[in-house]
């Protein structure tokens, strides 16, 4: 029988051969969601859940330490003997929307504080679990409570709805409370780093808004660097949740602000505020904003993600905007009224024209079906093009799309060129993907698309009867996306498709987050539990 440290040996040794981490959203830079890892599993199985009167009586129970916090067989609820090529299996809070990343034999991934790992930590927050890469093992978190302004700017219990992005010893995320976050990838283990007031971040409000006592910090809570805090620094409005992976180039972290509208979702409470910042990425030092030209005008909310390429040999950062618009901007700034604006390169709205007025010439309203809508998937960069659907928040329901490819060379002017539009795609939140030649896009109705990246003829789509938050892996020769029914689809690539080949796994609960490969392993993410599937594995004991 294999014993653990040779199991742990083999599979070290494994991720050494495949040394292919997956440090941030999308991979990389280019946000561009395809894979090299090749011999990946696609006959397993997440297993069956503990019946009530089955469940051992530890299984949900509040899991008060590190030591404790993995006892439960099957990571509390889940029956691993029932699981096929799964690894291991990390129960996470109720609601999860980060993809997970991968980088230095560590699992980052942001969910909510439902399945509290720490009884100091009790109640509504927003938490970066990290996992052990090899064993599943829960290592330590960061816990943000709630900002204290109501629903309008931090919703309930959606926790943090980004995964970190990882370089070197640092890691940036976007906390729930407006706030970028920097820390140390080793936690505490290496003694406190940086900021040393993590007890005070980490005490929450009381029922009248005034901050509790501070919590001392433990062995499993995170070593913070720094924290900016936009809604202070910048008077931001953040519209339900903070969301966007961060992008780190040369230095400097790029992020969106997330200002938004309120309530009403008519009014912009601070239109003069940025939409997307440049930050020190050591120090966490405001060097540089976009113009507020995007908040004037957004239409519900800045949640994109951005990315970076490299044009004619000037870097361009791309940030598409809760206007609707796609902006290019260089890597530094230039003085505005006393303000470090980053300098523009050029702007492209993603909204055909019929969308934003009607026949008559008259403004389309928002909410409505054939209206206008912001962009919340990440523009993804491919063979020098850009990709990048819109869509709107999925409460707002279905609604027309639009997917442009666009020249960033521009037309040597202000706007932006558009090589082709497709505009047989519903409303999206999915990043594309494009390996060969081909794009594969999916629309919030629930539809997969592959279209040619030249031309954006379509080749076929598939619809997976299910609406679609994910977006595509494409991964040794298959195409990888999960719905919210908790159906995952495993397509072949290609031009054409054999609706026959077409594997489908069924998961206990939805599957918002993107499949990620890395290292040779599978990782899923349900609402609630992130699997970890490797083909041979057994369970690690």
């Amino acid at each position: 029988m294999t014993t653990k440290p040779t199991l742990l040996l083999a599979l070290a040794l494994s991720a050494t051969l495949h040394a292919a981490d997956y440090s941030q959203w999308g991979g990389g830079n280019t946000r561009n969601m395809v894979s090299d890892e090749k011999g990946l599993p696609t006959d397993f199985d997440p297993g069956k859940k503990y019946g009530p009167k089955a469940a051992p009586k530890e299984a949900g129970r509040l899991r008060p330490n590190a030591e404790t916090a993995n006892k439960a067989p099957g990571a509390e609820d889940i029956d691993m003997s029932t699981t096929k090529n799964c690894l291991w299996v990390a129960k996470l809070g109720s609601q999860t929307y980060g993809t997970p990343v991968i980088a230095n034999g560590q699992v980052y991934v942001g969910t909510n504080n439902e399945s509290p790992r720490d009884e100091k930590h009790t109640g509504d927050r927003g938490i970066v679990m990290v996992f052990d890469e090899y064993t599943g093992d829960f290592k330590w978190q960061l816990v943000s409570p709630k900002m204290g302004t109501g629903k309008v700017n931090d919703w309930e219990y959606l926790g943090i709805c980004a995964s970190p992005t990882v370089v070197g010893d640092k890691a940036y995320v976007p906390g729930n409370r407006c706030q970028i976050i920097c820390f140390d990838v080793k936690g505490l283990s290496d003694g406190n780093q940086g900021m040393q007031d993590e007890a005070t971040f980490m005490a929450p409000l009381d029922k009248d808004g005034k901050t509790t006592p501070p919590i001392t910090p433990g062995k499993t809570d995170a070593d913070i660097l720094w924290v900016y805090d936009m809604y202070k620094e910048l008077g931001v409005f953040q519209h339900n949740a903070t969301a966007g992976f961060p992008l780190v180039v040369d230095g400097k972290v790029f992020v969106p602000t997330c200002n938004g509208v309120d309530w009403t979702h008519t009014n912009i409470p601070a239109p003069d505020s940025p939409s997307f910042i440049m930050l020190n990425a050591e120090d966490g030092t405001l060097l540089g904003e976009q113009d507020h030209i995007a908040s004037s005008r957004v239409l519900h909310c800045s949640w994109s993600s951005p990315n970076s390429l490299d044009v004619n040999g000037k870097k361009q950062i791309i940030f598409a905007a809760g206007d609707g618009w796609v902006y290019s901007m260089a890597p530094e700034t230039e003085k505005k009224d006393d303000f470090d604006i980053l300098k523009e390169f050029w702007r492209y709205d993603a909204n055909p024209p019929e969308y934003r007025k009607n026949s008559s010439g008259e403004p389309i309203k928002y909410v409505e079906y054939d209206g206008p809508s912001e962009i919340i998937a990440t523009p993804t960069v491919a063979d020098g093009l850009i990709y990048v659907p819109i869509g709107q928040d999925p409460e707002h329901g279905e609604g027309l799309g639009c997917l442009s490819c666009i020249d960033p060379k521009g037309t040597g002017d202000i706007t932006g060129k558009a090589v082709w539009t497709f505009k047989g795609i519903e409303r999206s939140i999915s990043t594309p993907a494009v390996k060969d030649g081909l794009v594969y896009a999916a629309d919030y109705t629930g539809r997969l698309f592959c279209l040619d990246a030249k031309t954006g003829k379509e080749y076929w789509k598939f619809d997976t009867k299910g609406h679609i938050w994910a977006s595509p892996l494409v991964a040794d020769g298959k195409v990888w996306i999960g719905n919210e029914e908790g159906e995952l689809f495993i397509l072949p690539e290609g031009k054409t498709l054999d609706e026959k080949a077409v594997k489908t796994v069924e998961f206990p609960s939805p599957l918002l987050s993107s499949v990620v490969a890395a290292n040779g392993a599978l990782y899923i993410t349900t609402h609630t539990h992130l699997y970890c599937f490797k083909e041979g594995a057994k369970a690690a004991k």
